[in-house]
């Protein structure tokens, strides 16, 4: 049976939407560098104190708004791939790249917040680490339980990228073998960096509209990773 909340419950959460809300608002207007707690306070009719009750220090405001952004993101990208049980490996693959796009446009601000210019003094703390695994491990979820291909031998890893991707194929995908949990890494990590270039206007005069360059590279890491 569920708990019931109280009226003072409610109103807490109800309170605390409204702050992330405007403090989304401001990440638009003033960037996560200038976000304040005193500015939220103001807009929201509310003297300062009143909103230190809720979150502490502007830092933990922005923990709240990251975990906040990787939850929705990730939440896409699940939503996306696990839309059509039937689908084959690499139409999940697409929907999945293209779920992660569509949430990044419709959320440019949020989305830097989370992969853009880190915000100086500020340093993310662990709990923000399982919300921002949802979008690769939904990924990787796709690259797990796909047949995959056989596929040109790449490039031998060497250093110490043997022992970092053991631990990672320990932690995460123990069935992968550590060639393939590279390509999958390197393939996300692409999937962020075009979105990146594609919202910070670094298409602009070569690539842009960014939208058939996407799709290639949507298909060209699916070839890569053999689904």
């Amino acid at each position: 049976m569920p708990a019931i909340r109280t009226a003072r419950e409610r109103a807490r959460e109800e309170l605390t939407r409204e702050i992330k809300q405007e403090a989304r608002r401001q990440l638009a207007s003033v960037g996560a560098q200038q976000l304040s707690l005193r500015a939220v306070a103001r807009e929201l009719g509310m003297v300062s104190s009143a909103l230190y009750r809720y979150f502490a220090s502007r830092d933990e405001l922005l923990t709240a708004l990251i975990i906040d952004a990787y939850t929705e993101l990730g939440e896409a990208a699940e939503r996306a791939v696990a839309a059509e049980p039937d689908a084959s490996a690499r139409e999940r693959w697409r929907a999945g790249w293209q779920a992660t796009r569509d949430w990044a446009r419709a959320n440019p601000h949020e989305f830097a917040l989370i992969y853009g210019t880190p915000v100086p003094g500020y340093t993310a703390p662990e709990s923000t680490v399982e919300a921002a695994a949802r979008l690769p491990l939904a990924l990787l979820g796709v690259v797990r339980a796909a047949p995959l291909r056989p596929t040109p031998p790449g490039p031998t890893p060497r250093g110490t990228l043997p022992g970092q991707l053991a631990g990672l194929a320990a932690a995460v995908a123990p069935d992968l073998p550590p060639p393939t949990l590279a390509r999958a890494v390197s393939a996300w990590i692409q999937l962020v960096g075009l979105i990146g270039f594609e919202l910070h206007g670094h298409l602009v005069g070569s690539l842009d509209p960014a939208a058939d360059f996407f799709a290639w590279t949507t298909e060209e890491t699916a070839d890569t990773l053999g689904l």
